[in-house]
């Protein structure tokens, strides 16, 4: 097979290398072309080598291509994937900075709350320019998979605005199932099956079977108290198991954020998450790690270089779901996931323009979503308070209509429940006139934004959250990854 796979965002060094490895282990796909495209070509030069490096150690007809000319990458390309942020740690930064003035304290920031408001804010005019480059430029029938967050508001805007045939990927219900099979004493993650249906980042284990064997809450909570790992790790998420009746897929420092009980109050914050990693609950967690993570790769690029030169083991392919619907599209071998589409109906008890996140096989014809799921009443309780910020939130990024984006987050769950409408008035002038640069839409309301704040009376405060930790150092990291590996 021969067609072309084009990757924006490319820069995202080591989940591009992922994708790319996996793609790459389906036999029929080692003669497609990769056409690379970022903003930054030092993040490009640096991918293009180490993909460069895998196709070289593998004796692999693969071609890889590098631009940052997106619409010269786009050119014929069949499958389009996204792994874009925009404005960078730069932009994520002020996220999680700003709403901490006004007692807000995420996690991540990245979906919903705050921080991913206006990061939807900023991706969504992108987005919208991808979209008509892949209808000009792109194959008749090219298929767009966005890997990037907001997931729900990106896949959102692409279907209802872009046009263009567009399925959202998210890994959190493949971690979700593995660590149920690990709690329940599973020698594999495939001895569990099991229907997972929501929204992307508020999905619900709605059925479960390990063997066939059909796995109860009071089994499962029983099952999560005893282990003695997650039973610290993830506190907030067997709370909600107990009280809903079902698992969520998502970590317990993103779950904490969704919801407006668990993050309200500083000092109960720490009550239920862990600061054994930064994905337990941590304040700015993500944004903490991915700088230490780009710094480190940074530093220790010649490292990640070497390493591309090892053979591709077809048996260490990733979860991730690109490579497996690539592989059932062009192949018919059929691929079962859970991927997030428009719902027209599949979930029955959740709108119908939602971006719903549920199981769905994969063949030739295309995805194939399984319908008539209703959700545990709770469950589509929560996922609606987040749908209707979601669809404010794409239509004020399409509109630009700042009056309707405070009213996007002034309904945001853990904002309502931390915040005055006078002060989300005040913060979201606050980040819009921080991030105009990457708003285009807001150009017109960033003046009177200014002269807003330039008169108000609100009061804020500097405040590092209720568990923040500093960003280690380059020295630090070594230490830490010396240790793990002596452990070992």
């Amino acid at each position: 097979m021969s067609f072309k796979i084009a990757i924006i965002g490319a820069g995202s060094v080591g989940f591009t290398k992922k994708l790319f490895t996996d793609i790459l282990c389906v036999p029929e796909f080692k003669d497609i072309e990769f056409a690379l495209t970022d903003v930054s070509e030092h993040n490009l030069a640096m991918i293009k080598a180490i993909l460069d490096r895998i196709v070289e150690a593998n004796n692999l007809p693969t071609r890889v291509t590098a631009t940052t000319d997106r619409r010269k990458a786009l050119e014929g390309a069949r499958y389009i994937i996204s792994c874009v942020r925009v404005g960078g740690l730069e932009a994520y930064a002020d996220d999680i900075r700003i709403p901490l003035r006004y007692g807000i304290d995420q996690c991540v920031g990245d979906t919903i709350c705050a921080g991913g408001i206006l990061y939807g804010q900023r991706n969504i005019p992108v987005i919208l320019d991808f979209c008509k480059d892949i209808r000009e430029v792109a194959d008749t029938n090219a298929k767009f998979l966005n890997y990037a967050n907001p997931m729900a508001m990106n896949t959102w805007a692409a279907i209802e605005y872009g046009k263009v045939d567009t399925v959202g990927l998210c890994h959190g219900v493949q971690h979700g199932a593995e660590q149920i099979a690990e709690v329940l004493g599973a020698k594999s993650p495939r001895e569990l099956d099991y229907v997972c249906s929501g929204i992307n980042h508020q999905t619900w284990f709605i059925d479960l079977r390990l063997n066939g064997r059909k796995i109860d809450r009071d089994e499962l909570i029983a099952a999560f108290e005893a282990h003695p790992v997650y039973s610290q790790q993830e506190k907030l998420r067997i709370d909600v198991l107990k009280r809903f009746g079902v698992y969520s897929t998502e970590s317990n420092g993103h779950l904490s954020e969704y919801l407006p009980w668990y993050r309200k109050r500083p000092d109960e914050i720490t009550r239920w998450i862990d600061m054994s990693d930064w994905i337990h609950g941590e304040t700015g967690g993500y944004l903490r790690y991915s700088t230490e993570t780009r710094n480190w790769f940074e530093t220790e690029y010649p490292q990640f270089l070497e390493a591309a030169s090892k053979p591709i083991d077809a048996s260490r392919r990733s979860n991730e779901h690109a490579s497996h619907i690539l592989e059932a599209l062009e192949t018919n071998r059929v691929y079962r996931g859970h991927f997030n589409v428009r719902n027209d109906g599949v979930i029955t008890n959740l709108p119908r323009d939602a971006i719903i996140e549920s199981p769905g096989f994969v063949d030739r014809f295309g995805i194939n979503m399984a319908a008539g799921i209703t959700l545990p009443e709770a469950c589509a309780a929560t996922c609606m308070a987040s749908i209707n910020v979601q669809r404010m939130s794409v239509h004020a990024a399409i509109s630009g209509d700042i009056n309707l984006l405070k009213l996007a987050v002034l309904h945001d769950p853990l904002v309502g429940a931390v915040s005055t409408p006078e002060e989300v008035w005040q913060m979201v002038d606050e980040m819009v006139v921080a991030q105009a640069q990457w708003l285009p839409q807001y150009a017109h309301a960033v003046p009177a934004a200014k002269e807003r704040l330039s008169k108000s009376t609100v009061k804020t405060r500097e405040w590092a959250g209720a568990a923040r930790r500093s960003v280690r150092s380059i020295e630090e990291l070594r230490a830490e990854k010396a240790a793990l590996k002596q452990a070992v």
